[in-house]
């Protein structure tokens, strides 16, 4: 019966991305209370959110990891925690119009993933303190409850 319905796992504001003092990118991840998350992965690919999809699916920037976790994490975009052992491939930097997507794949009753799109052109409207998660930049505390919420 979940085959014919077309049910696909939904993506929740799960993971945030933010620029610290130092001006690098940092990801924040907020997986639901203890439950497991496998196979995090950053892809960048051109275009922006607002483009019409492209024929160009070629990965501009990328890194995967293989394994199952649990845990809230905040690390270097291009630097993920040295347990998850990521594999990287292409440029490790942001390139001026491309969108990036980082997600996380759950492993909960409701297979819920948490995700996050953005561009630098994103990044370059955070203020001091905000984040980007949802499509939209927000304070870290709103995107602390905002994640909290969506369990």
């Amino acid at each position: 019966m979940a085959l014919l319905s077309g049910c696909s796992a939904e993506d929740l504001p799960l993971a945030a991305v933010t620029v610290d003092a130092e001006g690098a990118t940092r990801v924040l991840v907020r997986p639901c209370d203890d439950d497991p998350y496998e196979d995090p992965t950053l892809s960048g690919r051109p275009g922006s959110h607002e483009d019409e999809p492209s024929d160009d699916e070629t990965d501009t920037t990328v890194w995967t990891a293989d394994g199952e976790w649990s845990g809230d994490e905040e690390f270097p975009l291009f630097s993920p925690p040295d347990f998850w052992e990521a594999e990287a491939r292409g440029e490790q930097r942001l390139v001026s119009g491309h969108t990036y997507r980082f997600v996380l794949y759950g492993q909960t009753d409701d297979y819920a993933n948490g995700a996050v799109s953005f561009t630098t052109g994103d990044l370059g409207r955070l203020e001091s303190g905000q984040v980007w998660a949802d499509d939209r930049a927000m304070s870290a505390a709103e995107f602390e409850e905002l994640a909290e919420g969506a369990c």
